[in-house]
């Protein structure tokens, strides 16, 4: 029973992420994007710091390690997230989430250089360059043609590379605190980043209409795909551990084309396909070796 539940929760936080892209994208039509972010993740912030003291007495930052980890997830992995909401202006959902599953492989490039007891070998080294093929598949840049497409899709790629590094940070700090908490902590920094770059930028209230729409993608953003969100996803990720888990972010641009595709007329295009499936083999490339030994694993349990 336990697998099965499991693997419903798999599904339903793919879900819930999948549907992430297309939700920033309605909001934006009627929020300037930093606004946007900062907005969706103040709320998420204040879900998940109250879940986090309502269920454990590691919800504040008590280390040096807590505080370097809220400082560096806050703005590099959150922070770095309202780049993503400034770029989706000018791309489409599903060419962002096909270009934020590089991160597992982004990730892996920033431990090379901060955590040297993580480096990949030259086989893992090769499957960095072929994702990163697989993404300048899907961007197709043109030098002679740099179009606001392109800078959109760069300004998403900018913010998976924050997430990535902001990522190796927080592990590299060695945090004691609550995942949740931790979490909720960063996300209050990031969106006061993402709220101070707004200003900076003349982003205006006055510019916001309360429209439904933007209403119910804010909600969305903060609350299902924000807080429940990311709760299930903690859960499974001590169920099932990282390997498993990152999964997830090769399945979530499956959902995301899906549904932009249906409900946004978003076009699905041959290269988006090709691209996707070469980020797909850099992340084999990668972790080949680890889904082997998953596999063995698996076979010995079921004898």
């Amino acid at each position: 029973m336990s697998r099965v539940r499991n693997l419903g929760l798999f599904l339903l936080v793919t879900v819930l992420f999948g549907a992430v892209f297309p939700a920033i994208k309605v909001g934006l039509v009627d929020v300037p994007p930093l606004l946007f972010a900062a907005a969706r993740y103040y709320l998420s912030a204040a879900l998940l710091l109250g879940y986090a003291l309502s269920t454990t007495d590691r919800w504040r930052p008590r280390t040096r390690g807590d505080r370097t980890a809220v400082l560096a997830g806050g703005t590099l992995f959150i922070g770095g997230t309202g780049l993503s909401f400034v770029g989706l202006q000018f791309t489409t959902s599903g060419v962002g989430a096909i270009v934020f599953s590089l991160i597992p492989i982004l990730t892996v490039l920033a431990a090379w250089v901060l955590l040297p007891e993580e480096r990949p070998d030259r086989r893992g080294l090769l499957g960095v360059v072929v994702g990163f093929l697989g993404v300048a598949i899907v961007v197709r840049p043109d030098p002679a043609a740099l179009g606001t497409s392109v800078v959109g899709e760069l300004l998403v790629l900018s913010s998976a590379a924050g997430v990535a590094l902001g990522t190796v940070l927080v592990r590299r700090s060695r945090p004691t605190m609550s995942v949740v908490a931790l979490t909720g902590w960063a996300m209050a920094v990031g969106a006061t980043v993402q709220l101070g770059f707004a200003l900076a930028f003349g982003e205006s209230l006055a510019a916001v209409r309360p429209t439904l729409s933007a209403l119910v993608a804010l909600v969305y953003l903060a609350v299902v795909g924000g807080a429940v969100g990311f709760v299930i996803y903690f859960t499974l990720l001590e169920r099932l551990g990282p390997l498993e888990i990152n999964l997830i972010a090769y399945l979530v641009p499956i959902v995301t084309v899906a549904i932009g595709w249906a409900f946004l007329d978003e076009p699905v295009v041959p290269a988006m396909v090709a691209g996707f499936l070469v980020v797909l083999v850099g992340f084999g490339l990668l972790t080949d070796r680890e889904i082997a030994a998953e596999l063995a694993r698996l076979r010995g349990a079921g004898r």
